[in-house]
């Protein structure tokens, strides 16, 4: 049997009910802003927040709900109650950090934004507070930094978790008897298309939503390359949750950085130049052989 037909036979019931419940309600969750108000309103982006913050959880939600009613498995079975290696968290920690300075760095390389000498963006929000307030930018500036390295990735966790106790926590076991390059591949698209009808809203990519659909697919398939990692080596949906966290917190700090600057093409990491990152970090994990796991 090729490794095509063993990808095709891990599409089992249980894993089509999986995604049935992962996308129906997650996609209608998606599109309710746009019932709200036109996206850029008060209104759409109140909704959205909500809605689409809900709409992470839906991958999580059908991963309990097929391990305990379809499959009659015990929910201890997803590893939720389990850290695995603890030195990988730091990993997950850390990479992400590195992933978004090489991606900064590489959009004032590649003169994809013009650096802003007066931080605009941290100017704007001073404009907002009371003049007798003493803050300086670079005090706001390095305060947006360091609580987006710190706090913010631990509460990006509560929310990242809805989506990697799905996608790495329950599909990509399924999809291992095919093999774990082509686990991680399969789980990576389908992850991708889930996110359709946000991208389409102009979630990333506002300036190409058709072709952002696309690009969305090579971010996730990249990014999924490493969280795959991560709870390959754990076990635990912990571990990429982490670092979905802190990917969610630190990815557009390069946009404090620059101006005029097209979000699709640099400034965050899931930009092109942010693709460089990610591969940088796949090729290494596949160049050390750190993938496939061998445990």
């Amino acid at each position: 049997m090729n490794r095509f037909s063993k990808l095709k036979k891990a599409f089992t019931a249980p894993v089509l009910t999986f995604l049935v419940i992962a996308f129906l309600p997650a996609w209608v969750l998606f599109l309710l802003p746009l019932f709200f108000g036109s996206p850029g309103s008060i209104e759409y982006q109140t909704t959205a927040l909500v809605s689409w913050a809900l709409a992470m959880w839906m991958p999580g939600i059908a991963a309990l709900i097929v391990t305990r009613f379809v499959e009659k498995e015990k929910l201890t079975t997803l590893n939720l109650g389990k850290l695995g290696t603890k030195g990988i968290y730091f990993w997950a920690w850390f990479v992400p950090v590195i992933m978004v300075l090489i991606t900064g760095l590489l959009t004032w390389a590649f003169g994809l934004g013009k650096f802003d000498s007066e931080f605009s963006i941290i100017t704007d929000s001073l404009a907002q507070l009371p003049d007798d307030l003493p803050i300086s930018p670079l005090v706001l500036l390095a305060v947006q930094i360091a609580s987006s390295i710190t706090l913010a990735p631990l509460f990006n966790t509560l929310f990242a978790l809805g989506e990697e106790l799905g996608w790495r926590g329950f599909l990509l076991p399924k999809l291992l008897p095919s093999g774990q390059t082509e686990a991680i591949l399969m789980s990576g698209i389908i992850w991708g298309v889930w996110h359709a009808p946000a991208i389409l809203q102009g979630l990333n990519y506002p300036e190409y939503p058709i072709l952002g659909v696309f690009l969305m697919l090579v971010f996730t398939v990249l990014l999924g390359v490493f969280l795959s990692w991560l709870y390959l080596e754990t076990r635990s949906p912990w571990a990429p949750a982490l670092a979905h966290g802190t990917i969610n917190a630190v990815a557009s700090l390069p946009m404090l950085f620059f101006l005029e600057m097209d979000i699709t093409w640099g400034g965050t990491i899931a930009s092109v130049t942010g693709w460089v990152s990610l591969a940088l970090v796949a090729a290494y994990l596949y160049w050390k052989k750190r993938i496939p796991v061998e445990k």
